[in-house]
């Protein structure tokens, strides 16, 4: 409120009326002030799922809200919005209020592979979202048919060596990290696989166990039950350490590829220009979430590793992951409109 000084040579009366007006306009004011300061949040939060429901997003998103909701007696919503790969929900939490009750489960491919994959983007990540926090990644399993003659990536690299595309790669569409981590292997290698995108993952499974393709990448939830039942080896991951629910399958990096580190990560974001004290609240109550045994648990039980942090943590992953990616998908010549 502009603040005045009242003229002495004013008539005491004259001086009393103002007096008042000036106690009035406080009084006015003290409301909206209240209101500024009411403790948050004080209606429900929508956390937008830009994949649809029973998806590794998805499964990922609701036992972090619930945990939330239930730890600190808010009301969490979650919000499917699929579509364009993540960018529709992506771009609708981009474009919502500022004010902590709408965010959105970004992960790898809608925030920094997107950005190069589609020529024209409603969003940019790095402007038009503020990161939250990281929830947790997920590396890529190369996995191959239970009888098939590949025990080691080695063994494709031996049957690829002068032989471009005798070997076929298969994975669930063109630009996602499965892609993307298979074009990385074979530049780390030195060979040419034949590329096979599907349009998901169960067509997929049933050629790959049917040995209509050699090999398939994809995460560790799409194919850790062919693997414990028997139809499926897998033969390599593409995370820096070993996944924990596949400790027998090595990683790339130990299979002579040093530094090979692609994974799918996981990450809370809210819209730009959302108050530092609102996101601060927001972080801490997912990183109190994330260490409790059970979620950790199930997000481990999916393959995922537990990740948490700060939301600067999570925005210097970002800023090094989006040309990181950026310069991938030009180098795979991939390209989505």
């Amino acid at each position: 409120m502009p603040s005045f000084t009242l003229p002495r040579s004013l008539p005491p009366r004259l001086s009393l009326h103002l007096g008042a007006a000036v106690l009035g306009l406080v009084a006015a004011a003290a409301p909206a002030a209240g209101m500024a300061q009411a403790a948050f949040p004080s209606k429900p939060i929508r956390l937008i799922v830009p994949f649809p429901p029973g998806g590794g997003t998805d499964m990922i998103a609701r036992t972090v809200a619930q945990k939330v909701a239930d730890l600190n007696k808010w009301s969490v919503i979650v919000d499917n919005r699929p579509g364009a790969g993540g960018n529709l929900g992506v771009d609708a939490a981009a474009k919502s209020a500022p004010d902590g009750y709408t965010l959105v489960m970004g992960q790898t491919s809608n925030l920094a592979i997107n950005p190069t994959l589609y020529t024209k983007l409603p969003y940019d990540p790095l402007k038009d979202l503020t990161p939250v926090a990281l929830v947790s990644s997920s590396p890529i399993v190369m996995a191959v048919p239970v009888n098939s003659p590949f025990k080691t990536f080695a063994d494709v690299v031996a049957a690829s060596k002068g032989k471009p595309e005798a070997v076929t790669l298969g994975y669930s569409g063109n630009g996602t990290v499965a892609h993307l981590a298979g074009e990385l292997a074979e530049n780390a290698a030195g060979i040419k696989l034949r590329h096979i995108p599907y349009k998901g993952a169960a067509q997929a499974m049933t050629d790959l166990v049917g040995g209509q393709i050699d090999l398939y990448m994809s995460s560790v939830p799409t194919l850790l039950g062919q693997v414990r039942n028997g139809k499926l080896r897998a033969i390599a991951i593409t995370s820096a350490k070993r996944a924990g629910q596949l400790p027998d399958t090595p990683t790339l990096a130990e299979s002579g590829y040093k530094g090979f580190d692609a994974v799918t990560w996981f990450g809370i974001l809210a819209p730009a220009g959302t108050p530092a004290p609102i996101v601060a609240q927001l972080n801490k109550a997912i990183n109190q979430a994330l260490v409790l045994p059970d979620v950790a648990e199930k997000l481990r039980s999916e393959g995922g590793e537990v990740l948490g942090g700060t939301p600067e943590q999570f925005g210097q992953l970002l800023r090094a992951e989006v040309p990181r990616w950026g310069k991938i998908v030009k180098d795979s010549g991939a390209s989505l409109d």
